[in-house]
Parts: structure tokens; C-alpha cells; sequence
């Protein structure tokens, strides 16, 4: 092999590297923001240049706006207003006309031509369409101050960059929507409960408040009897303790639901993040040597499956901290094409699963969740080999 075959493998080798360190960051990152920023910086890297932003189009308004920049030359990055609005690149794109060598090479951007100063240089740019399957989604447009004529080769991985950019707006554009379903979800799930419970509760203590409320008015007039009046004051203390517990009920009911909802490690985080969390918080709160570990191809969970294994982690951890006394504690997070597993063992003093009171290691409740994810729940324990906590639940599509 001569030094210009070689040269050409390591340049191939390079940008194979950086479109693969391209792909695993889209997919890791479900934030869309966050996601954009790392593709600008790496097309900067691939193409040795200094500028590049993103206009994305508008879900429902089809209006396109930033939503990413890397490097914008002073006249653009001072002024965001100039930003905004169509452009020569952005009609050519709604219009259809942005395809092929011709219109993506060398695009004379209106918006820098428009700058009196604080161009840094810059008159041209690289446009590259992105597009879902149904729906346009915007433009990826790289520039540099000694702009040149992009090869058909540099405009191949600029164009293999756009579908990997294409690909994690979906995706990231479906977690979103599967969020906000997850979220809906919980909010019919909650008013059912205030509906079946909270409020037939609280309607039987409004009335036996009423009640009490006569029995006062009438303890109260000057014609009433002795007799009747002890006999009322008897009637209000019980109506008054009936009320108590009812109210309690319902405390504990309202509390209930509230803990059901989205748990507050989960706020920003995805579940391994919030299982890391809680093993790190658990271990320092009780000195038990514990370990998490999540495996598989991570994707976005909706929300009621991210709930659900966060709570049985919860249940499972703490059982096995106050009960096991265990030498050492694993969780471990594995997902699957289809399912998605959560394993807890612990090497600590097992118990009989066939005679325990399940109510005592709230095994019946975290069952319960299990089966309300679609999945199921096995704990095996034996006095010598401690115990082992396993359900899998089927990923979203698939409850």
C-alpha cells in the first residue's frame, strides 16, 4: 500500500470514527437541545470547520426557528432577532428546492450578506435538509471563513449526518409526545381515585357533619330537654370520631395517590440515572454495600414503567437493607428488544417465600405494580443463599 492509499484509509477510518461517536451520542441523548449541540460540534471536527446551526420546523405551527448554533460569527450571535424569520436556505427548503449538489454546496446566506460587520468572514454555507418520514424538519447548515467547494464525498457524509440528525428529532420529538401521554395517563388515573374514593369519602363526612351541625342547633334552643341534650352530646362525639376516621381514610388515600404519581428522583433523569441515585443515597444512609449496573440498548420508557420499576426498586432495596443484613446488595437494569428487567439480589438471611406474610416484605404490593406494567414479578429466597428479586415488564407498544 503507497502513502496515498494510506492516507485515504486513515482519512476513511476518521470519519467512520466520527460518524459512529455521532450515532452513539443521537442515541444516548433524548434530549433534543442537548443532542443538536453534540451533532454541530462534531460536523465542526469532521469538516475542520468553525460554524454550523440548525433550524428546526415547528410540530405544529410549521414554522422554522434556532434551535441549535455553534460558533455564530458576532453580527448573528449579538442580535438573536436576525436569527429568526425565512431566508434564502429556508424558503428554497419549504419550497423543495433544496436537494442535490447544485442547491446544498455554496448558499449565499441573506442573513450575513444583511451585515454591515461581525461576519468574522463569512458569506457561504452548506445547506442539508432534514426529513422525517412524513414531515419536513429543517435544515443543517455548516460554514467556515475560507469556504470552499464542498467534494461529493464531503457532501455523502454531510448528507449520512442530516438522516442521523433526522432520526433523533423523531425520536426525541416521540419521547416527548410519550411523555406527555404518560403524564395524561396519570392525571385520568388520579381524578378515577378522587372520583371512586376521595370523594364518596369525603360526601359521608360533609354528612355527618351536617348531622352534627342539627344536633347543635338543636342542643342550643331553650326548649330542649335535659335528657335529649346528653343524649345529642353523645350523638355529636360519635358523629365527630366517625368524621375523624373517615378523614384519616382519606388522608391516607390522598397521600396514596400522590406517591403513585411520577417520582421525584425521575424529574430530569432517566431511570438508571435514578437508580444510581438511589443506591448512592441508600448505601450512605445505611452503610450496605450496594451496586447498580444497567445494560442493553437504553431507549425512552413512558412514564408509568419508569414509576413502576422506580418503586419496586424502592421496595426491594429497602427490604433488603432492614431484613437481609446482607455482606453485599446488586441491582442491575437490563434492556431488551421488547422487555426491560430489574434484578436485585442480596446475599444476606433468605426467608421462605411459601410461608412468609407477604404483607411484611410488601411483596404483595410491589406484585401488584409488576402486574400493572403488563409484567410480572418472581421472588426466590432460601436461608443460606439470601434472595433474588426479578420482574420484566414489556417496553412501550408492548403493555
Amino acid at each position: 500500500m503507497n502513502s496515498k492509499d494510506e492516507d485515504e484509509l486513515q482519512r476513511r477510518n476518521r470519519e467512520l470514527s466520527i460518524l459512529n461517536s455521532i450515532a452513539q451520542a443521537l442515541h444516548r441523548e433524548i434530549d433534543l437541545d442537548r443532542a443538536l449541540n453534540v451533532v454541530l460540534a462534531q460536523v465542526a471536527e469532521l469538516f475542520g470547520l468553525r460554524t454550523g446551526w440548525i433550524f428546526l420546523v415547528h410540530e405544529e405551527t410549521d414554522e422554522t426557528y434556532l434551535a441549535a448554533s455553534l460558533n455564530l460569527p458576532p453580527g448573528l450571535a449579538d442580535h438573536p432577532a436576525l436569527m429568526a424569520g425565512d431566508c434564502y436556505c429556508l424558503d428554497t427548503y419549504q419550497a423543495g428546492d433544496l436537494a442535490g449538489a447544485a442547491n446544498v454546496n455554496i448558499i449565499t446566506c441573506t442573513r450575513l450578506k444583511k451585515l454591515v460587520s461581525g461576519s468574522d468572514g463569512l458569506l457561504f454555507h452548506a445547506s442539508i435538509p432534514l426529513y422525517g418520514q412524513v414531515h419536513k424538519l429543517g435544515v443543517l447548515n455548516v460554514a467556515s471563513a475560507d469556504w470552499r467547494k464542498l467534494s461529493d464525498d464531503d457532501l455523502r457524509l454531510l448528507y449520512t449526518v442530516g438522516d442521523l440528525l433526522s432520526i433523533a428529532v423523531e425520536r426525541a420529538r416521540l419521547f416527548a409526545r410519550s411523555t406527555q401521554i404518560g403524564a395524561l395517563e396519570e392525571r385520568n388515573r388520579l381524578a378515577r381515585e378522587i372520583h371512586d374514593t376521595l370523594a364518596q369519602g369525603l360526601s359521608a363526612i360533609a354528612l355527618k357533619l351536617d348531622a352534627v351541625d342539627a344536633l347543635l342547633e338543636y342542643n342550643s334552643s331553650i326548649e330542649a330537654p335535659t335528657a335529649k341534650l346528653k343524649e345529642n352530646a353523645l350523638s355529636v362525639r360519635q358523629y365527630v370520631k366517625q368524621s375523624l376516621v373517615l378523614a384519616q381514610q382519606n388522608l391516607d388515600e390522598a397521600r396514596r395517590s400522590v406517591l403513585d404519581l411520577r417520582a421525584a428522583p425521575l424529574e430530569g433523569r432517566t431511570l438508571p440515572q435514578a437508580l444510581a441515585l438511589l443506591v448512592q443515597s441508600t448505601a450512605e444512609r445505611t452503610g450496605a454495600p450496594i451496586d447498580f449496573s444497567s445494560h442493553g440498548d437504553r431507549q425512552p420508557l413512558p412514564v408509568r414503567l419508569e414509576v413502576g420499576l422506580y418503586r419496586i426498586a424502592q421496595e426491594a432495596l429497602n427490604n433488603a437493607c432492614q431484613h437481609a443484613c446482607a455482606g453485599q446488595i446488586q441491582m442491575v437494569l437490563s434492556y431488551q428488544p421488547d422487555s426491560i428487567t430489574l434484578e436485585l439480589h442480596d446475599d444476606g438471611s433468605g426467608f421462605d417465600v411459601a410461608e412468609i406474610e407477604q404483607e411484611r416484605f410488601g411483596l404483595i404490593g410491589m406484585s401488584e405494580r409488576a402486574r400493572l406494567l403488563g409484567g410480572e414479578l418472581r421472588v426466590e429466597s432460601d436461608v443460606a443463599h439470601g434472595t433474588h428479586v426479578h420482574v420484566t415488564a414489556p417496553l412501550a407498544g408492548k403493555i
